[in-house]
């Protein structure tokens, strides 16, 4: 689900922001190489986002800034350190664990989701003997999204029932069962339909050829210890951040409707499971997917099927395994992912040989534009449009995007 928010802040909001913006903008020193994305982050304050902490890998050195406040009460500034929710983030983590399983001969992608799971995919047309572990992972499968379930939606989605159930321990069964309840999307000639269901289902099959291994186990045995990422997690049922951390925030309304802004800080992962379930901080992402793209993690083939991709509902972008290719507006391809879950927006990407890569994160889930800031970074000098002509992209929805 994608959010298109763009409603003015409370009073409180807008006079923590306005101070926070009086003040130096960024906590970095300055850097005449980032200058454009300098900019672009502080417009994604400007346009009303509580606080942005980002960093960027170049080769062996990094650069990090900060934006804005980390929280709206005490109007202390973002860290460059913060740990936050990466939402759909996950699902390259997840993607590639399954494609290590593949390469390890534990199971085929053309493995139907029948023969790992039998009998959780069926219902109103939902048949998971004609669905791969494949079409899980690139989003062709059909299979509904659990997002999009008006019972999941009036639950976990309006203030009431969020501020009501966002201690509940949400079942991967009981993801299903919201899909279930629906018929699948139709066929088209464009097979690819975004379904955070995929990845609930991709986790289960991670369990089930692991042996009953948590995937989130999987995740960090395979990729978290491996690399050393020191601020990423599968948390299971915390509910807090790890420190250090910032404050987040959301409207918990429909797309284009003014209201309060919450603090939605506190909530359990388990609601997105595989599909968003994960804790990371811009310098563990940016590390991340460098070693994906350099080939650390997958053996050749399986990062080949990786990065065999499909149109995706962008026109910029077309999907892999877990894995987006956007051409910039510079002509720059970059692979990477976007995220989020209530209050947090994430973005991560890197270049082909993963040498240039960025993560980014909004505390605010309702404006600004991580799209901005990526161009900025990766096309300043090369033809790219002004920070302020760029298109101001959807922002992903409350768990999945």
């Amino acid at each position: 689900m994608k959010r298109h928010l763009r409603t003015a802040l409370t009073a409180a909001t807008a006079v923590a922001l306005t101070a926070a913006l009086a003040a130096p903008a960024l906590a970095a020193p300055s850097d005449g190489g980032h200058d454009a994305t300098r900019q672009a982050v502080r417009a994604a304050v400007a346009d009303g986002v509580p606080g942005v902490t980002m960093t960027v890998r170049r080769g062996h050195g990094t650069w990090a800034a900060t934006a804005g406040v980390g929280n709206l009460k005490t109007g202390k500034p973002r860290s460059t350190a913060d740990h936050y929710r990466v939402g759909s983030i996950t699902k390259t983590f997840v993607a590639t664990v399954l494609l290590q399983l593949e390469a390890e001969g534990k199971l085929s992608l053309d493995d139907t989701v029948e023969k790992w799971l039998p009998g959780l995919v069926r219902g109103n047309g939902h048949d998971g003997r004609k669905v791969t572990l494949r079409r899980l992972l690139n989003h062709t499968s059909r299979i509904y999204d659990y997002l999009d379930d008006t019972g999941f939606q009036q639950k976990y989605m309006t203030a009431d029932g969020f501020m009501k159930h966002r201690f509940d321990e949400a079942t991967p069964e009981e993801l299903l069962a919201f899909a279930m309840a629906n018929e699948p999307y139709p066929e088209s000639d464009e097979p690819f339909n975004y379904s955070n269901t995929n990845y609930v289902l991709a986790a289960r099959v991670i369990e089930k050829a692991t042996g009953g291994d948590d995937y989130g186990d999987e995740i960090e045995r395979r990729i978290i210890a491996p690399l050393h990422l020191t601020s990423t997690s599968v948390p299971t049922t915390r509910v807090t951040l790890p420190r250090p951390s910032s404050r987040t925030y959301s409207k918990l309304v429909k797309p284009d409707v003014g209201g309060p802004t919450y603090d939605v800080t506190e909530l359990n992962p388990r609601l997105a499971y595989g599909s968003g379930q994960m804790v990371s901080s811009s310098a563990d992402l940016t590390r991340f997917y460098s070693a994906l793209l350099r080939g650390r993690l997958l053996p050749p083939e399986q990062l080949k099927e990786m990065k065999t991709t499909v149109p995706s509902s962008r026109d910029t972008s077309r999907y892999g395994l877990g894995l987006v290719d956007r051409e910039l507006s510079c002509g720059v391809h970059v692979w990477g992912n976007d995220g989020g879950i209530f209050g947090s927006n994430s973005d991560a990407v890197t270049t082909d040989d993963g040498r240039h890569s960025l993560a980014v994160n909004f505390n605010g889930d309702w404006s600004g534009s991580t799209d901005a800031i990526i161009e900025a970074e990766f096309c300043a000098g090369r033809g790219a449009l002004p920070v302020a002509q760029q298109a101001t992209r959807m922002v992903p929805g409350p768990v999945g995007s």
